[in-house]
């Protein structure tokens, strides 16, 4: 078995200006860099399918999703908050990204491959289940570990967040499921100013600004390893935001690729101990192009 990538062109049609970071250059710089890294040919490639309104209220509200979908505007930019818009290509871009989660679940519960990463955008993690944050319209991450409970019948989930934000949206869909074991890790104090206090099955890993990868592998060793073992999952998931390596100044954390392989070698070690191998990671932050595209190869390695 190799490693299954997942996308659709319709992700890098949501496109809100020039000066947004959160731009369809992120997907370019990592289709580029795994062409010149040559794992190109070692990858499996696969167009997602788009997501139901009813998979995506799996994770939200009805007339949440409802809402979004009416606000889509045929020409210009909506705001459905501070930091979050769309314009007229936004909703099916997120289904499609959405879908890929999908799609990946499917792909490692019926055995036709153990990892997959989807290069997908929007990202999720920010939206929580009645509200867009974060340049984030439905919640990828969160929408394919409901589809995997209710379809697999999964009682043991994990989701890893390294995203250099916390994944708020994530925490307040899964934080009274027993089911969800959620592991954050997230520059503290920022955005989106999170209480910074793990509880059962939220572990949350606050960062001091500044501080680098090492920081981040002597915690995760000491407070998510054991924890993940101890639950044993059924199927690890990845909120894979890459924007705390040293490179991205959106914000101040020091990472660099060689920490983005080590926690991916980390997972699968777990994953292949736990539930035959089966990760699926779903592309969250980074914005620094260059970085973005050799953090995901580095990850992408360490499963190969």
């Amino acid at each position: 078995m190799t490693v299954t990538v997942f996308s659709h062109p319709a992700c890098a049609q949501h496109n809100l200006g020039a000066d947004h970071p959160e731009a369809p250059a992120r997907l370019h710089a990592i289709f580029d860099q795994i062409l010149s890294s040559g794992l190109e040919y070692v990858l499996q490639h696969k167009d997602s399918t788009a997501a139901s309104d009813a998979q995506l209220a799996l994770a939200h509200d009805a007339a949440y999703v409802a809402d979004v979908i009416a606000k889509q505007p045929t020409q210009g930019l909506v705001w459905l908050d501070d930091d979050t818009a769309i314009m007229n290509k936004s909703v099916t871009a997120a289904r499609y990204a959405a879908g890929a989660a999908i799609n990946a679940v499917d792909l490692v519960m019926q055995g036709r491959d153990q990892q997959a990463f989807c290069a997908i955008r929007p990202p999720g993690h920010h939206a929580e289940r009645a509200q867009a944050m974060g340049f984030c319209l439905f919640n990828n991450i969160a929408v394919a570990a409901a589809y995997a409970m209710q379809n697999y019948g999964l009682q043991r989930i994990v989701i890893v967040d390294f995203d250099v934000h916390h994944g708020n949206g994530t925490e307040h869909i899964f934080k009274d499921d027993a089911r969800v074991l959620f592991c954050s890790s997230f520059e503290h104090p920022f955005y989106p100013f999170t209480e910074p206090g793990s509880s059962k099955n939220m572990l949350k890993m606050p960062l001091t600004g500044g501080s680098d990868g090492s920081l981040f592998r002597q915690l995760a060793e000491q407070q998510w390893l054991p924890a993940i073992e101890a639950f044993s999952p059924q199927l690890i998931f990845i909120s894979a935001g890459f924007d705390a390596h040293y490179e991205d100044e959106m914000a101040h954390l020091r990472w660099r690729e060689s920490d983005y392989q080590w926690i991916a070698a980390a997972l699968k070690e777990l994953a292949s101990r736990h539930c035959e191998g089966r990760i699926v990671a779903c592309l969250e932050g980074g914005y620094a192009l260059s970085a973005l595209g050799r953090s995901v190869v580095a990850m992408l390695k360490a499963w190969l």
